[in-house]
């Protein structure tokens, strides 16, 4: 059932097709809040913030954009928080990588590898601008599609196109100044 006809039947008083959307995207809204916040709570916390804005004050969303608008108010919380946060002078640590990556379970040696290619691509990201970290987390992350990350991003699909260029552009270098070789990347 397709994201639209799950929300429709939610709107008609079907309380199984709001648990099966957020069933279907909790998990993804948490993970792209915790790479914009750096902190697994309140990640959590936002996402149940995002889906009681939709699942409470229902809001009219055109047909094919539940995602993005999902994604949309989830970029707005976290804004929010994150100016929140600045202006009382806070900042939380976020939790190590290495603890969720031990979690999976599997070959220690991969275990190892894993986690040094993470720790590496993510000090890269955090040294990339901004937008463009922004833009390739939801594009090759979260799997959204370029018009759906330009409606995110409150912006056009050519400038999605553009920082997505210039985003790689960036991050290949950012690898390279750590020793990833072109054929690494």
């Amino acid at each position: 059932m397709s994201d639209d006809q799950l929300y429709q039947r939610y709107l008609t008083g079907d309380q199984a097709a709001g648990d099966e959307l957020m069933l279907r995207y909790g998990d993804a809204v948490t993970a792209y809040l915790d790479a914009i916040l750096h902190n697994a709570q309140d990640a959590e916390d936002l996402m149940l913030d995002c889906f009681t804005v939709i699942l409470v004050d229902k809001p009219k969303i055109k047909e094919g954009h539940f995602r993005s608008y999902l994604f949309k108010v989830a970029r707005n919380k976290a804004n929010r928080l994150w100016k929140l946060r600045f202006r009382r002078g806070e900042f939380s640590l976020d939790e190590s990588l290495e603890e969720t990556l031990q979690a999976t379970g599997g070959d220690p040696e991969d275990k190892i590898l894993k986690t040094e290619r993470s720790t590496v691509l993510e000090k890269c990201l955090n040294r990339i601008a901004p937008q463009y970290r922004e833009g390739l987390w939801l594009v090759y992350m979260m799997g959204q599609s370029y018009a759906e990350a330009a409606e995110i991003m409150n912006c056009g699909l050519k400038r999605v196109e553009n920082l997505l260029y210039n985003g790689k552009k960036q991050l290949r270098l950012e690898l390279e100044k750590e020793g990833f070789t072109h054929a690494d990347i």
